[in-house]
């Protein structure tokens, strides 16, 4: 036990805020709206706690969630976008006397608390509330610049620590993610231009249409469509693959145009790596289709078997064999023509001609699955194609 006098002591300080009272089977649970600054105030202490050790809910999980650096770093870019949101609340859980409920008001008062028996139990302002669930949204508004970002909060009062527990567990183990095709298929609702409706619009023209060597071949929300039996890539993994060739920071891109803004152009140095980026640019959206369209249209030509077969063990026409084939569209296309243009099926055919690989040869024995498989396929595109060692790939 620590001497009361032996530690820092501060003033009463508290916030209030807007607040209701939910009754739920756990218990009572209070939902309120917190400016930002206020939410860092009351819980940097237990942000940089996430980063040094265990927190008790996570000791007492036997789970240790440290914070990713890449992900806050990107919810630091993200939290300054135009169109920036945080609509689901995050978490905390507050000790009940640093808690003080207004039902009259629906206001919820949250203080520190210094009138204690010993200097242990003291808990600073910095210190008010623990982090349940959101600590990667808290770091991430660190890097906000603006004046304004209120933020939903689910306040738990005075809980157990194995109730907060349990509902750590729930919010982190339970619940289900966004499908990423499904997120992407949602962009078709956005008004402002971007280069993910863009790439949507693509994929979903590639797999309506008829002659499409595409057809009927995307899965739009990432699971089976009903009625369908030769889906083999999700709109995800498509438009992952052909996004790279329109932007290097498609969020910050997204946010510039929705902001009225305008992007910069590729140099003669980006367009070999961003081959479609100033068609994008130009609203040339179309040309940036054909291409894709053509280059696989030869591809199908040259394996037809392992493209339309849907099999164990093909994997031409699921995605190790897609994203090499993306992968490989670079220096194809590069090959063949210039960043603008728009060659013929006939052209790419006549450079996959190059390409040794049977009918049959894209399998899992010879390309093993996974990211392997998938740099093996696109070596094997690139070596076989140069077999004079003129290509610079």
């Amino acid at each position: 036990m620590t001497d009361i006098g032996s530690l820092p002591f501060e003033d009463e300080r508290r916030v209030e805020f807007p607040c209701l009272q939910m009754e739920q089977p756990v218990g009572g649970i209070y939902l309120g709206v917190m400016p930002w600054k206020t939410l860092l105030d009351i819980t940097y202490f237990d942000v940089r706690h996430i980063v040094r050790e265990q927190r008790d809910v996570e000791t007492y999980l036997g789970i240790q969630r440290e914070l990713r650096p890449e992900r806050v770093e990107e919810l630091r870019r993200y939290v300054n976008y135009k169109d920036a949101s945080f609509p689901t609340g995050i978490v905390i859980a507050v000790e009940a006397d640093c808690a003080a409920y207004d039902p009259q008001r629906q206001m919820m008062t949250l203080m520190n608390n210094m009138n204690t028996e010993t200097a242990d139990e003291r808990v600073f302002f910095r210190d008010i509330a623990r982090v349940i669930d959101g600590q990667h949204r808290i770091e991430g508004l660190q890097g906000f610049e603006g004046e304004h970002f209120d933020l939903p909060v689910i306040i738990l009062v005075g809980m157990d620590i194995a109730d907060q527990a349990y509902i750590f567990s729930t919010v982190n183990l339970a619940q289900t993610k966004v499908n990423s095709s499904l997120a992407y298929d949602l962009y078709e609702l956005a008004k402002a231009r971007s280069p993910q409706k863009t790439c949507h619009n693509i994929a979903v023209a590639l797999d309506q249409h008829q002659k499409s060597p595409f057809y009927r071949m995307i899965k739009r929300l990432g699971v089976a469509t009903e009625g369908r039996f030769n889906e083999t890539l999700t709109q995800a993994t498509f438009i992952r693959s052909l996004i790279a060739y329109i932007s290097k920071k498609p969020l910050e891109d997204r946010d510039t145009l929705l902001r009225g803004g305008r992007l910069s152009r590729a140099n003669r140095v980006d367009t070999n790596e961003m081959i479609f980026r100033n068609m994008f640019i130009d609203e040339q959206d179309l040309k940036i289709m054909d291409v894709v369209w053509n280059y696989f249209d030869a591809v199908k030509r040259k394996w037809p078997q392992s493209w339309e077969v849907v099999a164990p063990g093909n994997i031409l026409n699921r995605t190790n064999g897609f994203r090499a084939f993306m992968r490989f569209l670079r220096p194809a296309y590069l090959k063949i023509s210039s960043p603008g243009d728009v060659p013929e099926a006939e052209k790419f055919s006549d450079f996959l001609q190059l390409v040794a690989l049977k009918d049959g040869d894209f399998n899992t024995e010879r390309f093993p699955p996974g990211t392997s498989g998938e740099a093996l396929l696109f070596r094997t595109l690139v070596e076989q194609s140069d077999r004079q060692g003129q290509a610079t790939f």
